[in-house]
């Protein structure tokens, strides 16, 4: 059978991603959310001229050396001066307190000197100085946040100063996960003979937490079609926007997973990637749902979510392509095959550079090195080795 080639694979995939549907929610429920509609002002913001500091509003051709000009009031934040100040006079003033009309100028607190009613100046006015003009941040009808934004907390604060109470953010999809093999036990199993501790889909739950409503984890189905037939039973009657299984995908005799899947109403789009690791992966659509079957392997499972799941939850939520970084090689790889290597790598820096260091480690199985790895060297096929630059991809 003819290897997908990754690129393809994933063009296809993002095909069958529905579009971003929009749901409102309290601005206090949306941090790390992603929009699904710009945030736009409805007012400016400072809505008035104000100060960016403590000491004195005033007209700056008042202010000349050794000239004393009249206090004639004082402006706090939430409270205003009420008139306006003429030629010869100041009014003091506080941060974020709105400069007063016929003012232009501050001149901070340090830089006066008071006496009684009066006060001068020991350095020269500078026009609009330490004034923040109305609508300085943003104006009305002024697009803050666009559309794909996912919110952060500093995007939530300009969400809130924006005085928008609710944002439509895009709805999140419900993740199934599904584990399967005769070998494996949860963590914190005391082990038998043959057994293996089952890693998964504890490491896809957190990978794809920050992109989901929710993740349910339906354990682990035996290698037996009743068994296998009655969880995905249960896992359908969820109802979930996306199945992801492990194990049970190449072609032995107890790999029973696609014929389970294609009875269950699953319409299989492809299988087998032209990538290492993580060759046997499949995809298809039961309806709405996307569903992905991952290798057994856990660094071949790990790995395929990052290429193929993550893009998709990505443009299921209107967040924008990951840019594939470039950095400088700063150890040897090897000679590659036909197939795309994804290399575990370190982010490293020597000498003042950062780089990429490649971990010689390939086995699909060896977690520990996973682990070790900050990112991954997109390696292309048949690339000979020689070192030089690669891409590095995170999600």
């Amino acid at each position: 059978m003819t290897l997908l080639p990754v690129d393809e694979a994933l063009n296809r995939i993002l095909a069958r991603v529905p579009d971003v549907v929009g749901e409102s929610v309290a601005l206090a429920e949306a941090a790390g959310r992603v929009l699904a509609a710009p945030v736009v002002a409805s007012h400016d913001q400072p809505p008035f001229d104000a100060s960016a500091m403590d000491g004195y509003a005033m007209r700056a051709a008042d202010v000349a050396e050794g000239v004393w000009l009249k206090v004639i009031g004082m402006s706090q934040a939430g409270a205003g001066f009420a008139g306006s100040v003429g030629a010869g006079e100041a009014v003091r003033i506080f941060t974020g307190a709105p400069v007063p009309d016929g003012a232009d100028t501050v001149i901070m607190q340090e830089e006066a000197e008071r006496n009684g009613d009066l006060v001068r100046f020991t350095a020269p006015a500078r026009l609009g100085h330490s004034v923040r003009p109305r609508g300085y941040d943003f104006a009305v009808g002024r697009t803050i946040l666009e559309r794909g934004t996912r919110l952060g907390a500093f995007q939530v604060a300009v969400v809130a100063a924006a005085n928008a109470g609710t944002v439509t953010v895009a709805r999140r999809p419900r993740i199934a996960l599904l584990a399967t093999g005769d070998e494996l036990v949860m963590p914190g199993t005391v082990l038998g003979p043959d057994q293996i501790v089952a890693s998964n889909s504890f490491g896809l739950a957190a990978s794809l937490a920050a992109f989901a409503e929710t993740v349910t984890d339906f354990g682990i189905a035996r290698d037996e079609r009743g068994d296998l037939d009655a969880v995905m039973e249960r896992i359908f009657a969820h109802e979930p926007d996306v199945v992801v299984t492990t194990g049970g995908a190449s072609v032995g005799e107890h790999d029973l997973v696609q014929a389970a899947l294609v009875e269950h109403g699953v319409t299989l789009d492809f299988w087998r990637i032209n990538m290492r690791p993580g060759k046997p992966l499949m995809f298809g659509t039961r309806g709405k749902t996307l569903v992905f079957g991952l290798p057994g392997n856990p660094v071949s499972a790990m790995v395929t979510a990052e290429i193929f799941i993550k893009p998709a939850l990505r443009h299921w939520l209107g967040l924008p392509d990951v840019e594939a970084l470039r950095l400088p090689l700063l150890g040897p790889t090897p000679a590659n095959t036909a197939r795309r290597h994804f290399m575990r790598a370190r982010v490293v820096v020597r000498d003042g550079v950062t780089g990429l260091l490649p971990i010689s480690e390939t086995d699909s199985g060896h977690t520990s090195s996973l682990a070790a790895a900050d990112a991954l060297i997109m390696q292309p096929e048949f690339d000979p080795g020689q070192g030089g630059r690669a891409p590095m991809r995170s999600s």
